[in-house]
């Protein structure tokens, strides 16, 4: 354990620890988040994340980190869904129910290929 002799020195610590585990828990792994804020769950954002957990679980796919997150503002979208995968730009989604979600999930998670009909520009 490291000697802390200052505030600096406990800042140091925190974010060394910080970016471990952000390197642990993300590198190499496909990242799905799901705006779960309280425009998203009155649009169905908790179905759709449903839908999402459920296409992982029955298809076995591995490397998937599942987040949800608050409102991601642009609620005229809601539900939100961004797939990050490995090395490449954040995709953002709107309008995505749980039929689109397993679109999403086949097209874009498992194949590589973006939908570009559920793709917010911008």
């Amino acid at each position: 354990m490291p000697t802390i002799k200052s505030l600096d020195d406990l800042k140091r610590i925190r974010e060394e620890a910080l970016k471990k585990q952000e390197l642990k828990t993300t590198s190499g792994k496909t990242e799905i988040i799901v705006g779960m804020g309280t425009v998203g769950i009155a649009a169905g954002a908790r179905e759709t994340l449903k839908a999402i957990l459920d296409y992982v679980d029955h298809n076995n796919l591995e490397n998937i980190i599942i987040r949800q997150t608050g409102n991601i503002g642009i609620d005229s979208y809601e539900p939100v869904v961004q797939v990050i995968l490995p090395g490449a730009e954040k995709v953002t989604y709107g309008r995505v129910n749980p039929e689109i979600a397993r679109i999403i999930m086949d097209e874009h998670v498992v194949k590589g290929h973006i939908v570009s009909d559920y793709k917010i520009n911008g």
